[in-house]
């Protein structure tokens, strides 16, 4: 009897391991969606691409809500807006905190990951992800259309998750690892749209995250970059990008699939951090932000 005990107490064993290894937290498959689509008549879909490539072709039932549409009118580029406001604009489409919300973009995880880390700052506690991958789509029957989604208003009350959000001051404050998203380039500011990266940060591009398809990497892979970088669940870690769309990716990916609890996203970005006059580093050192006109606009994320 103690040998099969002990069998069957190894075979849980190995089964928890399994079952641990391919937790995704709040990021869900193509068939895992699937059975959320038949069963939850009350299932919220957000498409974050940009109006066009929602009208060509989306999820059945998805409403589109690009990111661009979620930030201020101001001279630094992709702030978000207020909590009030953000909760007008997601209960316009018919988005409730009271629902299960899926986002997904073009498969790219950069839009999905940053409407998804909105969702999380405004305490809505039931959000997921879904890569968009055809094949994986195919597979599982996703329903796609043409067809705009009819929508019915709902009321959204935002519950700001304040853990989730890092300001100017939070970032120069030294309590937190700070991880710049962006390419190489754009990190030793070789790239045009680039002079540098915040003092004392450290640079994974966010595409390292990602597979060759653009889903977002095993827990063991994300493992090792972040054993690379120094990085653990018990330090605080501050992520960003040119506007910290990027960044979102790596919050997704740390919070959901590396269980990581102290991880947040300065909003304000590289763009922020110049406009404000503060130095960057660069390949060969210390240089005085210059082009101002990367504080203002340019594109990109």
């Amino acid at each position: 009897m103690s040998t099969i005990k002990n069998i069957v107490l190894s075979g849980l064993i190995v089964f928890a391991a399994i079952t641990s290894s391919m937790a995704q937290g709040d990021i869900i498959t193509a068939a895992e969606f699937m059975k959320m689509f038949k069963a939850d008549k009350n299932l919220v879909i957000i498409d974050a691409s940009k109006a066009d490539s929602y009208k060509k072709t989306h999820i059945k039932n998805a409403v589109n809500i690009p990111h661009k549409s979620l930030y201020q009118e101001t001279d630094v580029e992709g702030l978000i807006e207020s909590p009030e406001a953000l909760a007008g604009i997601f209960g316009a489409k018919g988005v409730s905190e009271t629902k299960t919300i899926v986002v997904y973009d073009g498969g790219s995880q950069k839009y999905s990951s940053r409407v998804y880390w909105v969702l999380k700052y405004l305490g809505a506690p039931n959000v997921k992800i879904l890569h968009k991958d055809m094949n994986e789509w195919r597979k599982s029957r996703v329903p796609i259309t043409k067809m705009p989604t009819k929508v019915s208003k709902a009321t959204f009350t935002p519950k700001v998750n304040a853990n989730v959000i890092a300001d100017l001051a939070y970032v120069k404050s030294g309590k937190a690892i700070i991880v710049d998203v962006r390419a190489p380039g754009e990190f030793d500011g070789t790239a045009d749209n680039s002079d540098g990266h915040l003092p004392k940060a450290i640079n994974i591009n966010h595409k390292d995250l990602l597979t060759d398809t653009e889903a977002f990497k095993s827990k063991a892979e994300l493992e090792a970059i972040a054993k690379k970088h120094g990085l653990s669940a018990d330090k605080a870690i501050v992520a960003y990008c040119r506007t910290s769309v990027r960044a979102a990716v790596l919050y997704a990916a740390f919070v959901n699939i590396l269980g990581y609890t102290n991880v947040k996203v300065y909003d304000g970005a590289y763009l922020e951090w110049v406009a404000k006059g503060n130095q960057v580093n660069t390949k060969a050192g210390v240089s005085v932000q210059k082009k101002q006109k990367n504080a203002a606009s340019g594109g990109g994320c």
